[in-house]
Protein backbone atom coordinates (compact mmCIF):
# COMPACT_ATOMS: atom_id res chain seq x y z
CA UNK A 1 0.00 0.00 0.00
CA UNK A 2 2.54 2.80 0.90
CA UNK A 3 4.80 1.74 -2.35
CA UNK A 4 1.74 2.74 -4.42
CA UNK A 5 0.80 6.06 -2.50
CA UNK A 6 4.95 6.02 -2.65
CA UNK A 7 4.72 6.03 -6.82
CA UNK A 8 2.15 8.83 -6.43
CA UNK A 9 3.92 11.30 -4.72
CA UNK A 10 7.37 10.25 -6.53
CA UNK A 11 4.88 10.91 -10.01
CA UNK A 12 3.69 14.26 -8.95
CA UNK A 13 7.35 15.49 -8.50
CA UNK A 14 8.44 13.04 -11.49
CA UNK A 15 5.71 14.94 -13.72
CA UNK A 16 7.24 18.21 -12.66
CA UNK A 17 10.61 17.29 -13.24
CA UNK A 18 10.06 15.85 -16.80
CA UNK A 19 8.18 18.84 -17.88
CA UNK A 20 11.43 20.68 -16.81
CA UNK A 21 14.06 18.61 -18.76
CA UNK A 22 11.39 18.54 -21.68
CA UNK A 23 10.94 22.24 -22.13
CA UNK A 24 8.07 23.06 -25.10
CA UNK A 25 4.29 23.30 -25.25
CA UNK A 26 2.62 19.90 -24.47
CA UNK A 27 -0.18 19.23 -25.75
CA UNK A 28 -2.76 18.24 -22.70
CA UNK A 29 -0.68 20.95 -21.02
CA UNK A 30 0.62 20.98 -16.92
CA UNK A 31 -2.33 18.58 -15.36
CA UNK A 32 -1.86 16.08 -18.60
CA UNK A 33 1.85 16.30 -17.15
CA UNK A 34 1.10 15.50 -13.98
CA UNK A 35 -0.99 12.81 -14.48
CA UNK A 36 2.05 11.27 -17.06
CA UNK A 37 4.61 11.39 -14.39
CA UNK A 38 1.98 9.24 -11.97
CA UNK A 39 1.94 7.08 -14.94
CA UNK A 40 5.77 7.22 -15.22
CA UNK A 41 6.31 6.38 -11.78
CA UNK A 42 4.48 3.23 -12.05
CA UNK A 43 6.00 2.15 -15.15
CA UNK A 44 9.25 3.29 -13.63
CA UNK A 45 8.39 1.15 -10.17
CA UNK A 46 7.35 -1.69 -12.34
CA UNK A 47 10.62 -2.01 -15.07
CA UNK A 48 13.00 -1.22 -11.46
CA UNK A 49 11.56 -4.31 -10.22
CA UNK A 50 11.15 -6.15 -12.96
CA UNK A 51 15.29 -5.65 -13.37
CA UNK A 52 15.88 -5.95 -10.30
CA UNK A 53 17.30 -2.49 -10.02
CA UNK A 54 17.45 -1.57 -6.04
CA UNK A 55 18.79 1.26 -4.01
CA UNK A 56 17.15 4.25 -2.21
CA UNK A 57 14.70 6.80 -2.97
CA UNK A 58 16.38 8.59 -4.90
CA UNK A 59 16.75 5.29 -7.29
CA UNK A 60 12.86 5.26 -7.11
CA UNK A 61 12.54 9.26 -8.13
CA UNK A 62 15.26 8.65 -10.71
CA UNK A 63 12.79 5.64 -12.07
CA UNK A 64 9.66 7.68 -12.55
CA UNK A 65 11.37 10.46 -13.91
CA UNK A 66 12.51 8.44 -16.56
CA UNK A 67 8.99 6.67 -16.88
CA UNK A 68 7.63 9.99 -17.12
CA UNK A 69 9.41 11.17 -19.62
CA UNK A 70 9.40 7.71 -21.82
CA UNK A 71 5.17 8.73 -21.64
CA UNK A 72 5.75 12.07 -22.42
CA UNK A 73 7.53 11.80 -25.11
CA UNK A 74 5.25 8.90 -26.29
CA UNK A 75 2.41 11.02 -25.57
CA UNK A 76 3.91 14.02 -27.75
CA UNK A 77 4.39 11.88 -30.91
CA UNK A 78 1.08 10.56 -30.58
CA UNK A 79 -0.62 13.95 -30.50
CA UNK A 80 1.51 15.51 -33.02
CA UNK A 81 0.89 12.52 -35.35
CA UNK A 82 -2.80 13.33 -35.14
CA UNK A 83 -3.03 16.52 -35.05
Amino acid sequence: MYEILAWIVFGLFAGIVAKLLMPGRDPGGFIITILLGIAGSFLGGYLSKLLGITGGWWVGFAMAVVGAIVLLVIYRLIKRASG
